[in-house]
């Protein structure tokens, strides 16, 4: 069950400005973006999303093993509509925002659906198509209870640690899929519901 934020209380959806919006340099030519709170009337964006969006639960060779996704996930590729309006807001606006850095917009859009803290995600990069090979960005937004998203170089290294949620922004930029490793780990703590919705541009996966 979700935990509503104290500081965003309000029913009604929308964006705030990203003139705010700070940025880490990673090295190697990568680097991240964090606006805390960049959607309003997330935990409302959430219970939408929990219940009306058709989530999958898709299994995956692991070994010699067939197992579950610790997750629900829900794709929706370039020209689909999206399950609410202020997403097709939120990629228009970040399409203009990084227009003079990613060069092309925003094209698609991936959820996942971590309904308590054994979801999660392995250490990986967007790495199926150009982000195995070329400079792009990832934004993901998160609405729900915060999770933590953890980064390090690729090879092993310190690891960058963000608690993301309630309508909180990331963008992993430059070379960040090839030179580092993002993951949300499971958590044994009392950990509530996270959807994080990750756009990408054309060719990205």
């Amino acid at each position: 069950m979700l935990q509503g934020s104290l500081f965003d209380q309000t029913e009604e959806t929308a964006l705030g400005g990203l003139a705010g919006v700070t940025r880490t340099a990673l090295g190697a030519g990568a680097w991240i973006d964090v606006l805390p709170g960049w959607l309003r009337g997330a935990d409302a964006l959430f219970e939408q999303l929990a219940g009306d969006v058709p989530w999958q639960a898709e299994r995956r060779q692991m070994y010699e093993r067939v197992v579950d996704v610790p997750r629900l996930l829900k794709y929706y590729g370039e020209g689909e509509p999206l399950p609410h309006p202020v997403l097709d807001a939120a990629r228009d606006a970040l399409s203009a925002h990084y227009a003079d850095e990613l060069g092309e917009p925003f094209a698609t859009a991936g959820l996942c659906f971590y309904r308590d803290g054994r979801d999660s995600v392995a250490w990986h990069g967007d790495r199926i198509g150009r982000g195995a090979r070329e400079d792009t960005m990832v934004a993901i937004v998160s609405v729900g209870a915060p999770r933590d998203l953890v980064l390090r170089p690729v090879g092993g290294g310190p690891t960058l640690r963000r608690g993301l949620g309630h309508g909180d922004l990331i963008v992993m930029g430059g070379s960040c899929q090839r030179t580092w490793e993002h993951a949300i780990p499971k958590s044994a703590r009392a950990t509530g519901p996270r959807i994080s919705i990750q756009f990408r541009p054309h060719g990205v996966r």
